[in-house]
């Protein structure tokens, strides 16, 4: 699978307007075997980005995958941690690989 088709993006905006149709999307990503979601260009959402999130996450977890959630941006880690959600993101979101700061 290439990087094209195991990652897809958030988009610019996941708010509450367009949380049904994003869900779908990644959903159907999921199916085919995407194991990433870059929200690098997220720059607009609200809760309803959380609970999308969470709910591709137990997607790809029934499948027996793992979802990275890459880039996620400052405000929605904080607005995870209001929610008390924060750890469920917090070993799957970054913005760079695992061993990037590691030393040689």
């Amino acid at each position: 699978m290439s990087v094209e088709t195991s990652r897809f993006a958030t988009g610019a905006t996941l708010t509450h307007a367009s949380a049904k149709s994003a869900l779908a999307a990644g959903l159907a990503r999921i199916e085919a075997g995407a194991a990433a979601v870059d929200c690098a260009q997220l720059a607009q959402f609200d809760s309803s980005a959380l609970a999308v999130l969470l709910a591709w996450r137990r997607a790809a977890e029934a499948r027996g995958k793992a979802l990275d959630i890459l880039n996620v941006p400052d405000g929605l880690a904080s607005l995870a941690q209001v929610y008390g959600i924060d750890a469920l993101f917090a070993a799957r979101h970054s913005s760079e690989p695992a061993n990037a700061g590691a030393p040689l």
